[in-house]
């Protein structure tokens, strides 16, 4: 069997996919697949590190925006869209899949639309609790959608078509172990763990805040914390702890890095998340069965991640706490509070890993696995 997918732009559009097709390779390591991309996006180095092909089309987004050069680059997106039709046509005739699969980013939207004109079964998954802007578009095309939330069911038109599955995640998210994790990063194991992740580049707000949350949390240092600063914060940040003496993070059981690279294991050893609430983000809390405290992200499209994040909160697996709401004392306050309940971090814990959806990727599997047997 050939499976095609198609995604990228974000992690979060780009992991989906990589899970089901890690899953699909382990079941079937004849089968073949390819990715279809974006030229010059995220997905053309994540997507070959885990083993894939991938083949790249000329594709741009579109610009909420009535400004002369937001226009000027909208004009040029509709010209790409018509490029990147007929390259993926040409793609889809040389591969042919037996299915096509978008997990979410704009290069889904001329993929996808190539497929089903060749008769090709098409589905795209929308991991958001509000579907975005390509989902709507090609709603009228594909042949499933699958719904990471069942809370947004009433944004779509025909609901027959909508499979609420839970997003997917790395196999990596779904065998981890909490004692066993603790061990591996040298932590106490009876001591609570603290995780705050930010994104790749990090965020220069959680970042202030973060930085007065470690010096107040080393007055008293009930917890471990591990702070991801990102890319762009991670200097500053440092620069600014280094005035409390060299060895006043370790002291506190403190770690501050740039980036988490070994992220399943760090965050299958944490006691509590605090971090935005991307869809791909919660899937993995979800799967962990972790509980967390959301900040969601006030600098996107159509204000999804609060949306998510209050999906979480309706179901007491998150708490929702809006950047600027808060500060370092109260945010310190609100974490404290949640390591002393741990009956409610149990509650919290089992209310995840029923609102993710269980065994998002087996589900999605066996429905792509069943849809390529049939004859187009």
């Amino acid at each position: 069997m050939r499976f095609l997918f198609t995604c990228g732009g974000t992690a979060g559009h780009i992991n989906p996919a990589v899970g089901i097709a890690g899953r699909i390779r382990e079941l079937m390591p004849a089968s073949e697949i390819l990715f279809v991309g974006a030229a010059g996006n995220m997905e053309t180095e994540l997507v070959p590190l885990e083993g894939f092909k991938i083949s790249t089309i000329t594709v741009s987004n579109l610009q909420r925006s009535i400004k002369p050069d937001k226009i000027l680059h909208n004009i040029n997106t509709f010209k790409n869209i018509i490029t990147a039709y007929g390259e993926s046509k040409k793609i889809i005739r040389e591969f042919s899949p037996d299915v096509a699969i978008g997990t979410g980013g704009y290069v889904c939207y001329p993929v996808l639309r190539a497929a089903a004109a060749l008769k090709v079964p098409a589905v795209i998954h929308e991991s958001n609790a509000v579907p975005g802007l390509t989902t709507r578009m090609l709603e009228n095309v594909v042949d499933k959608i699958f719904a990471g939330f069942d809370a947004g069911l009433s944004n779509y038109k025909d609901i027959a078509k909508v499979i609420v599955t839970g997003t997917p995640v790395r196999i990596e998210f779904t065998c981890a172990d909490r004692e066993k994790a603790k061990s591996e990063l040298g932590l106490p194991a009876d001591k609570p763990l603290v995780v705050s992740v930010w994104g790749s580049l990090g965020s220069d707000f959680m970042n202030g805040i973060m930085s007065d949350f470690i010096k107040r949390l080393c007055r008293k240092p009930s917890f471990s914390l591990i702070h991801a600063a990102g890319s762009r914060g991670y200097a500053d940040m440092t620069e600014k702890l280094k005035i409390e003496g060299a060895d006043f993070l370790k002291a506190c059981d403190i770690d501050v890095r740039e980036y988490i690279f070994d992220m399943p294991r760090v965050m299958a050893a944490a006691d509590l998340v605090l971090c935005r609430s991307g869809a791909s983000t919660l899937s993995e809390l979800c799967a962990l069965g972790k509980p967390s405290i959301l900040i969601p992200s006030p600098n996107v499209t159509g204000n999804h991640q609060e949306k998510n994040a209050r999906v979480m909160e309706s179901a007491n697996a998150a708490v929702v706490m809006p950047e600027g709401s808060f500060s370092a004392d109260s945010l310190l306050g609100e974490v404290s509070s949640l390591l002393a309940g741990t009956d409610l971090l149990e509650l919290m814990s089992g209310s995840a890993k029923k609102v993710g959806g269980e065994n998002a990727t087996e589900k999605i599997t066996e429905i792509l696995l069943e849809m390529a047997k049939k004859p187009a």
